[in-house]
């Protein structure tokens, strides 16, 4: 699977965003001309901190009017062909990334306005929202994507993560998906996103300081520790290769919740080589197609990927995909009611070792 890039293209659409196709080898040229008249993106987004908590929240109102679930006939993530025009040009492609057209940052955020208490700081919401289309096919998924293809969205992450990570301002590149109508997704399409944001993320801030804490007692890696322990017990890993474990962590905050750690601490994707991009989209395609496997229907999921920000802290960090999920039974979903939204206190309906067992048997 390694080299599968034949070819990076990049254009812009017709109002000024820039997209990136990312072809296999002998994929065909593709179109590049947008021919839509399109109103200007916004540039309102907004930041405000929390004092009580010590976080950033971003505001872009301007989201509210997105796209809803539209039919498949309508997706604006499909190419363009037989006379309708998307926001992908060509008539085909194998992985295009372009900045988001409802985007929640932007590079060129307006000054903030507002009237606000003076504990609360406020900044435009720099930074930069992409969407990564997985394949063209609109009824795929990212689990029945081929492995050379999987590879190839690999690729585009470790790419957007390398220039996203340069711009001016951007503190911390994060690389998702959101899978399924139950998570939220506004589009059915296979699709993930990548935010850069201005700021580290408390998850992130959070992970570090832990992560700090434990090497000023130990000297060792807090995650590094983590994924021998797993490795060691073996009772929650799911699945493993030469450069790669995917385990159910011992305290799994979702019903089903999977992380996948390289063997080698790396700081980000781009820092894989390829024998390990190659290691890590076959053990990502299994686990993938265990979650579906698990009720025997599309498990809905999110999967996030865990990188280094730049700045302090960054020393400790240790990539990793953590893949979660709502769903705790055939029919029945994971809501964070009063205790997890309340208190920030997750209560879980089933031990992970169990979880593990299941997506062994799968």
């Amino acid at each position: 699977m390694s080299g599968v890039v034949g070819r990076r293209t990049t254009a812009t659409l017709a109002d000024g965003r820039e997209i990136l196709y990312f072809d296999l080898p002998g994929a065909p040229d593709r179109v590049l001309t947008d021919p839509r008249e399109l109103d200007p993106v916004s540039t309102a987004s907004q930041l405000r901190h929390d004092p009580a908590l010590d976080e950033w929240v971003v505001l872009a109102s301007h989201r509210q009017n997105r796209t809803f679930l539209p039919p498949a006939d309508e997706c604006p993530l499909c190419p363009s062909r037989d006379g309708r025009h998307t926001e992908v040009p060509s008539p085909d492609y194998d992985v295009v990334v372009f900045e988001n057209r409802f985007p929640s940052l932007s590079t060129h955020a307006d000054p903030v306005e507002a009237v606000l208490p003076e504990l609360v700081a406020s900044a435009p919401g720099i930074g930069r929202c992409e969407v990564v289309c997985f394949t063209s096919d609109h009824n795929a998924a990212f689990a029945t994507l081929s492995p050379t293809h999987a590879r190839l969205v690999v690729e585009a992450w470790a790419d957007r993560t390398t220039e996203l990570s340069a711009l001016p301002g951007v503190a911390q590149v994060f690389c998702f998906e959101n899978r399924g109508a139950a998570i939220g997704v506004t589009l059915a399409h296979p699709h993930g996103q990548i935010y850069a944001y201005p700021f580290v993320t408390p998850r992130t801030r959070q992970m570090l300081a832990s992560a700090a804490a434990h090497a000023e007692r130990t000297g060792t890696n807090l995650f590094a520790d983590l994924l021998a322990g797993e490795r060691k017990a073996g009772t929650r890993v799911v699945a493993a290769n030469e450069h790669w474990t995917a385990f159910v962590p011992a305290a799994a905050r979702w019903p089903v919740e999977v992380h996948l750690y390289p063997h080698r601490r790396v700081p980000a994707i781009p820092a894989l080589s390829d024998a390990e991009r190659d290691a890590f989209t076959l053990l990502y395609l299994d686990v993938l197609r265990r979650f579906d496997a698990l009720h025997d229907r599309p498990l809905p999921y999110i999967a996030a990927w865990h990188q280094a920000p730049a700045g302090p802290g960054a020393e400790h960090a240790y990539l990793h995909l953590q893949l979660s999920s709502i769903q705790r039974s055939a029919d029945k979903l994971k809501y964070l009611a009063g205790s997890e939204s309340g208190m920030g206190v997750f209560i879980t309906d089933v031990l992970p070792e169990d979880v593990a067992r299941r997506l062994r048997s799968v």
